[in-house]
Order: C-alpha cells, then sequence, then structure tokens
C-alpha cells in the first residue's frame, strides 16, 4: 500500500536547524537582476527565452530588486533569527566569510544591523546596570567593514548600498516594524546602524586614497557617489571629490566647506581620434580595466581583437567565462596564451551559469569545455563538503508510474550534479519494484546523460528495492566511511521501516538522508519516516532548485555535509555553521 502524506514538518514542529536548512536548499539565489523579468507566481523569470506559458502567465518585473525573493529570504531569515538570534548571529558570519552567495550576504548584513540585540544595558531590581545585552548590530558593523585584501568574501560597495536599498523596500520595511525593529509609527524605514557604519566604510577608503582610486577604477565611481549622499557623508578632504571626479556646489543652507573651490577633477577622456594601437598603449600605461575602457571607445573603432587581448589581464576568471562568445566571435580562442587563460577561468568555476553561456557558442569543443566548468563547480562543492571525512554518496532515483511527467525533470537535475561526485564514491540505483544499478561511462556531463537516457517512468515503487540492487553488485562501505543517501522522486511507496530495515539487512549504516523533491502527483513520506527510523538527519530540496546554475553548488555543500558524530541529530553544515566565529569590528 502507498503512503500519502504532507512532505514537511509542522511549523510548531520546525526548529532552528530546519529552516537554516531551508534558508539554503528552498531560497532564490539573486535577489537583484540586470535584465527585464517576469514575476511568475513569485518567481523570477528571464523575458528573453521565457517558454509561452511563462509568458502568458507573468507580470513584467523591471530591473533591479525582485521583491517577491527578497521577502522571501529576508522573512526566512527573520524567523531564524526570532528562533535562535545566536544562530543567526554564526550564520551571518558564515555567509560573508564562508560563502559566494553575494546576495545572502546583503539580506543577513541588513537584517543583523536593525535586530534589536543591540548592546543595550540591562538593570537589576534597584536600577542599576547589572550588564550589557548582546551587541549582535556591531556584528552587521563587521560584515561592512570586514576587509581581506584581493578577497572576494566581504562587501563590494555595491552590497553596502544595497544593504540599505533592501532595508528601504515597503515590504521589508514593514517586516521589520512588526518585529519590532522600529518605530512603527514612522514613515521612515528602519534602517538600524547602517548610515553609521557606511560613513565609517567611506571615511576609511577616504583615508586611504589609492583604495578608493582602486574601486573606481573597478567600476564604482557612480555607485560610491551614491553610498555617500544616502549615508550622508561628509568628506574630510577634496580629494574625495577629486578622486570621484564630483563637482561641489554650496547647499541651500551654506553650510559646505569641503570641496567647493580649487578641485582638480579627475575625469575619464574618450579615446574619440586614437587608433587600435594608441588605446592599446594607453590601456597598458594607465593599466586600465575592461569596465574604464568599454564606456570610451570610438564608434568606428569598437572593441577589438587587440583592445579585449590588452584588457584580459583585468577581467576575472568569472568574467572571462561570461565573455566566451566574445572571444570566440573575435577569434581570441584561438590564439594559445588567451585560449590556456580561458581554460583556466574554466577550471576555476564555482557556479553552474557556463551551461547558460554554452547556448550561445557555435564550437562544439568551446561547448563542452563549458559543460567541464560546471561540473568543475559541482566538484569543488562536493570536494570542500568532504574535505574533513572519507563521504560515500548514495543516489537512488525513483522511475515508478508515479513519477510519469516529472522523471524527465530528474534526470535534468542529476546531470547536473553526478557528475561532480568521485566516480569510487557514488553508487547510483534506479528502481520501481525492482532495482537497476547504472553506471557513467565517464565522470561528466555527457555519460550522466546518456546513463539515465533510457530511464521511463513504470511500475510500482519500492525504494528499498534500489539497496538491495547496490548490495548484490558488489557495493560495500568501508567502516570508517559515512553513508549520505539520497533519493530522486516523490517518496510514495513503502512504509518508512521498511525502507529503513533494507539499510541493516545490506550492512549499510546511514549517516544522513536527502530527498530531491520530483513530484508529478500526490507525495508519499517514506524517505522521511525512513530516516527518522534510522535516526538520521532529514533533508528535502525541489529538484527545481538546480535549474539555477548559483544554487546547485551551495545547495549540495548543505546536502553533502553529513554529521561530524556518528548519531548527531543535525547536519554537518549546520554544525559548521555554528563553530565560525562571530566577526567583530576592528
Amino acid at each position: 500500500m502507498t503512503a500519502r502524506t504532507q512532505t514537511t514538518l509542522p511549523e510548531t514542529q520546525r526548529g532552528p536547524a530546519e529552516r537554516l536548512l531551508d534558508v539554503v536548499l528552498g531560497g532564490s539565489a539573486h535577489l537583484w537582476h540586470h535584465r527585464p523579468g517576469l514575476d511568475v507566481n513569485g518567481t523570477w523569470v528571464a523575458v528573453a527565452g521565457a517558454d509561452a506559458k511563462a509568458l502568458s502567465r507573468g507580470r513584467k518585473a523591471s530591473p533591479g530588486l525582485f521583491v517577491p525573493a527578497a521577502v522571501k529570504l529576508y522573512g526566512q531569515l527573520l524567523e531564524l533569527y526570532r528562533l535562535n538570534p545566536t544562530l543567526m548571529a554564526h550564520f551571518a558570519s558564515y555567509a560573508l566569510t564562508q560563502t559566494d552567495w553575494r546576495d545572502l550576504k546583503v539580506a543577513t548584513c541588513a537584517l543583523m544591523l536593525v535586530q534589536e540585540h543591540a548592546g543595550q544595558p540591562v538593570r537589576d531590581g534597584q536600577g542599576a546596570i547589572a550588564f550589557h545585552d548582546d551587541d549582535y548590530r556591531s556584528i552587521g558593523e563587521a560584515m561592512v567593514l570586514h576587509y581581506v585584501r584581493r578577497s572576494t568574501r566581504m562587501l563590494t560597495p555595491k552590497a553596502v548600498l544595497r544593504v540599505a536599498e533592501l532595508l528601504e523596500t515597503p515590504e521589508i520595511a514593514r517586516l521589520n516594524r512588526a518585529a519590532g525593529f522600529g518605530d512603527p509609527a514612522s514613515r521612515k524605514p528602519p534602517l538600524g546602524r547602517w548610515k553609521r557604519v557606511a560613513q565609517k566604510w567611506l571615511a576609511a577608503r577616504e583615508a586611504n586614497l589609492p583604495m578608493l582610486q582602486g574601486l573606481v577604477k573597478a567600476g564604482y565611481k557612480e555607485t560610491l557617489k551614491k553610498l555617500a549622499r544616502k549615508a550622508g557623508y561628509k568628506p574630510q578632504s577634496q580629494g574625495f571629490f577629486e578622486v570621484l571626479g564630483w563637482k561641489q556646489k554650496q547647499a541651500d543652507g551654506g553650510h559646505r566647506q569641503v570641496g567647493l573651490h580649487g578641485l582638480t577633477l579627475v575625469k575619464r577622456e574618450r579615446f574619440d581620434g586614437l587608433s587600435e594601437a594608441e588605446i592599446c598603449e594607453w590601456i597598458e600605461l594607465e593599466r586600465l580595466s575592461y569596465k574604464e575602457v568599454v564606456g570610451r571607445l570610438p564608434k568606428d573603432v569598437g572593441l577589438t581583437p587587440a583592445i579585449l587581448a590588452t584588457l584580459l589581464p583585468s577581467l576575472s576568471d568569472r568574467d572571462l567565462r561570461l565573455m566566451t562568445p566574445t572571444l570566440e566571435d573575435l577569434g581570441l580562442l584561438q590564439e594559445p596564451s588567451v585560449k590556456a587563460r580561458w581554460e583556466r577561468a574554466v577550471a576555476n568555476a564555482t557556479d553552474q551559469r557556463s551551461l547558460n553561456i554554452a547556448k550561445n557558442v557555435r564550437g562544439e569543443d568551446v561547448r563542452r569545455k563549458l559543460e567541464e566548468a560546471s561540473d568543475n563547480a559541482v566538484k569543488k562543492a562536493v570536494a570542500e563538503a568532504t574535505a574533513e571525512t572519507d563521504v560515500r554518496v548514495m543516489f537512488l532515483i525513483d522511475k515508478s508510474g508515479s513519477m510519469e511527467g516529472a522523471i524527465e525533470q530528474s534526470k535534468e537535475a542529476l546531470s547536473r550534479i553526478l557528475a561532480g561526485f568521485p566516480m569510487d564514491k557514488l553508487h547510483v540505483a534506479a528502481f520501481d519494484t525492482m532495482g537497476m544499478v547504472l553506471q557513467p561511462k565517464a565522470a561528466n556531463r555527457t555519460a550522466v546523460q546518456h546513463m539515465l537516457s533510457g530511464l521511463k517512468a513504470s511500475g510500482g515503487t519500492v525504494h528499498a528495492a534500489g539497496v538491495h540492487a547496490l548490495h548484490r553488485s558488489g557495493v560495500r562501505i568501508p567502516a570508517e566511511a559515512k553513508l549520505v543517501v539520497m533519493v530522486v522522486g516523490d517518496e510514495a511507496g513503502e512504509a518508512g521501516d521498511q525502507f529503513a530495515k533494507a539499510f541493516h539487512a545490506c550492512g549499510y549504516s546511514v549517516a544522513a538522508m536527502a530527498l530531491l523533491v520530483s513530484v508529478a502527483g500526490a507525495r508519499g513520506n517514506t524517505v522521511r519516516s525512513g530516516a527518522k527510523q534510522l535516526g538520521v538527519p532529514f533533508s528535502e530540496v525541489s529538484v527545481g532548485q538546480f535549474a539555477d546554475p548559483y544554487q546547485v553548488p551551495r545547495v549540495l555543500h548543505a546536502l553533502m555535509d553529513a554529521p561530524r558524530e556518528a548519531g548527531a541529530s543535525q547536519s554537518g553544515w549546520v554544525d559548521r555553521v555554528m563553530s565560525t566565529p562571530l566577526l567583530k569590528v576592528a
């Protein structure tokens, strides 16, 4: 008999650990989009390439902050904070120093700057100060001020500005007021300590003009101006205005004293009238960046192979991957030195955006290399999650009749992730009422797609059949290794205790279990209840999350991080978050 029940724990039973995993496993990777989109039931979809269904159901979403995603993510963080402020504080520190999720850094920083634990004095019965409350707002300040030379794990000027923009969004301001973080009668949104720390951040750059000049060269000039205006920053020297090329005039009140006279403004001159060779010489002499150059090129010259080749040292690995179609069009991938630099960028990929870029290139070899970049991102996530422990992974793929209409989505998700696992530590089986062991011919996306191509939805559902099939094929897990089981399907099958017994019967000791939810109709509870019977942590994530190129590595990292101690009731990833030192203002 097939058991069908509610997919998730009731709200009253979901603790901080479950909610923290929800942020990573169910959150949106992007809050800000730079191109027109559609709001399809709260999900952002690019207008370009949208199918007919999305075009008919979606509402226009202008470039910029996608409010539904922002409200969802901030609301999740707020619920986590309400349940456990200390966990939220550690998570904010973890988000900044241990992840590359830029919008999560912005959202966690915003919350920490406005939440109520601000170091207030706590008085005893006689009115004397007994002690001071925790000052978690200082963690938000430390997130803004955190600086590591050449690191990507700190807030950019744009991110510092976005913290304020997020807090000023009416829907977010309402959430903060409802949480008691601001005056409910005030029309102004609660900003907490943002203005104060933004002024400190700007003052540090003004005191170090080479740092300020570097930000201008990186293309942040207008962002810095917006930041200064919003924070009400008052520069102490004319150098601040000169570097930004920012002409000043006296305010109506006549109170301005700095930057009104004798400014030597730094202006960017266009390259009109210069030849290609002269432009290249200028780039090398001034060490100009790509962003500094593209807006200054004469129309009759444009971006040529020689100019782009000269700009290559200023491009990051991510820039190079994104510019692959341009490099191909200009013929630069035929140049050995450029190709070698591009291939290094491919090898260093940390997301799967290359799969989208691959659709816009012509060469088969280039397309295959971009797919390798996608596989490399997953390999890095898996390697980081398993660095401290020998982890073996068992994937069980539901191909029963109830998966009709969902099996193709399962295949697409698996094609994005399976190639990232070491083949000697990966064990895959598909099942209906009978299990079938699967083995990719190679550790790449093409081989995984070939392996999955023959799967068709039909038959009944016995999850345990997949476990027994792997055991019969000779799969054994070393005693010192930890086994993570990932089931792909709707978990509608046998009772959970029967599923759990299969692992005991085969001698498999499970450390953690996850469900990659792929549903065509109703849901069951075989996997969740099986994990409960085994007494191991359980996580679930929709296979739809694997369509997001930025979400795949971080989701896998959280799913793969098995508990550090045997018998632990929560994910090892949650343990890792809690062990992250709290950030402090230097």
